[in-house]
């Protein structure tokens, strides 16, 4: 455990109650985190922090939560809080991405942040940011594994190790292919990878996942030539620097994004 930390999971208040309590405090809490750092460049500290007792569940994933009326520990509506950081009372929005970068680069300092985006599709999903953030996550495994998770699947509740898997299996696959060894390890093994990668690193992990790519979509009208590795290879070494970073952490669904385009394109010549 890091030097610091607590031994129990804790989890700022306004993340805790009925879905509309937690929808309203986390609107506030976006207001109070964008005022300040309008002011001068930085966030408060939540006002309070409660601590999740040991088994309890954590809703991580917004299709779980279909018991709204429920108080619950409600980790994915940080979502909403990051939304409200650009407003201001004037109702002009501001330019929210510098912003909620910053907020990410803060709040993944803690065990709630730091699940929160290891687990949340968020821009970008690069090699180098999806190594932060995994790297964050394994800073605070001890106090994150006293609790259980819901993700995606109704009823399905999972330890940190199988919620890692079910949202990040796609980085474990493509960085740390060998499952001999166990989740932490898997992981400690694919942020290091991921951080240090090179361009001909990323491509690598990127052909590993291709297939997987392709088999959850049956909506590519030239699959054939979309499989073919020596195509993906040859259209990966043509993207600009600004794309490839888009695509090199070897995300599933950035890998779809790349595949529909390519596959628009083959359909033009």
């Amino acid at each position: 455990m890091m030097p610091g930390q607590t031994s129990s999971l804790r989890l700022p208040s306004f993340l805790h109650g009925t879905f509309r309590s937690v929808q309203q405090k986390t609107r506030r809490e976006g207001l109070r985190c964008g005022e300040q750092y309008r002011k001068d460049g930085t966030f408060p500290e939540p006002q309070q922090l409660l601590e999740v007792p040991p088994g309890e569940v954590v809703l991580t994933h917004e299709v779980v939560d279909i018991q709204r009326e429920r108080p619950a520990w409600r980790l994915y509506m940080v979502s909403n809080l990051m939304g409200h950081l650009s407003e201001t009372s004037s109702g002009e929005g501001l330019n929210p991405f510098p912003m909620r970068n910053d907020y990410e680069t803060y709040f993944r300092e803690t065990a709630w942040g730091s699940l929160f985006f290891a687990t949340t599709y968020l821009h970008p999903m690069s090699a180098e940011r999806m190594a932060q953030r995994l790297h964050a996550v394994l800073r605070f495994w001890e106090p994150l594994q006293g609790a259980r998770y819901l993700f995606k699947k109704l009823g399905a509740t999972h330890t940190l190790e199988e919620l890692m898997v079910a949202a990040c299996g796609w980085a474990l696959d493509a960085w740390s292919p060998e499952k001999e060894a166990s989740v932490q390890v898997r992981l400690e093994k694919a942020a290091e990878r991921m951080a240090r990668a090179s361009r001909d690193d990323s491509i690598e992990a990127i052909l590993r996942q291709m297939s997987r790519a392709l088999s959850s979509e049956r909506d590519l009208k030239h699959r054939q030539v979309l499989a073919d590795p020596i195509f993906q290879r040859e259209g990966l070494a043509t993207l600009d620097p600004v794309s490839f970073e888009r695509v090199s952490g070897a995300c599933t669904a950035e890998l779809l994004a790349l595949l529909f385009d390519w596959d628009d394109k083959i359909g033009v010549h």
